[in-house]
């Protein structure tokens, strides 16, 4: 009995590696992110002028951006603070985050990015915050809209654990 369900387990446990490396590595080719799955460049969406500011986005969720070199698209989380849009990549210094956020390092070449929202194309570049007035409100603002268990404090931006990025133009 125990010989048989130690079987069965070790076959459902093999069958979600195997779908999930597939979806990830399928991913790829896709246009775009599959929701937490990184995706391949953008084929669709229509390039427009970029918005004098972003309050449009102040309460949606996410959006979808893409790395030119390489060219793969994720989906991120986003603040919106005094017209400007911001992201932030958490866990930077940890072992894991380190290994699976491979994006963060990737901007320090080139920082140029596509974003993707309702179908229509933004050339832009993401600039890295590390000090200045904007941490403390900008922070403040993934609290209200993702909720307390954000945890992030100034130090975590100032010392690298979290980095900010603001989304400018090119």
């Amino acid at each position: 009995m125990v010989k048989t369900l130690s079987k069965w387990l070790g076959i459902v446990i093999f069958g979600l590696v195997i779908a999930i490396g597939s979806l990830t590595f399928g991913a790829r080719y896709h246009d775009g992110p599959l929701e937490i799955f990184a995706g391949g460049p953008f084929r669709s969406g229509e390039l427009l002028a970029v918005p004098s500011d972003w309050n449009v986005l102040r309460d949606r969720q996410t959006v979808e951006f893409q790395t030119l070199e390489p060219p793969i698209s994720r989906t991120i989380w986003l603040v919106v603070y005094d017209g400007r849009l911001f992201f932030t990549s958490g866990y930077m210094k940890s072992a894991i985050g380190s290994k699976l956020k491979r994006w963060p390092y990737q901007l320090e070449h080139d920082n140029r990015i596509i974003l993707r929202i309702d179908g229509k194309l933004y050339e832009q570049r993401l600039h890295r915050i590390t000090s200045g007035p904007d941490i403390v409100p900008v922070l403040d603002e993934f609290d209200r809209k993702y909720g307390d268990s954000m945890g992030i404090g100034a130090a975590e931006v100032t010392e690298g654990y979290t980095w900010m990025y603001e989304v400018a133009g090119r």
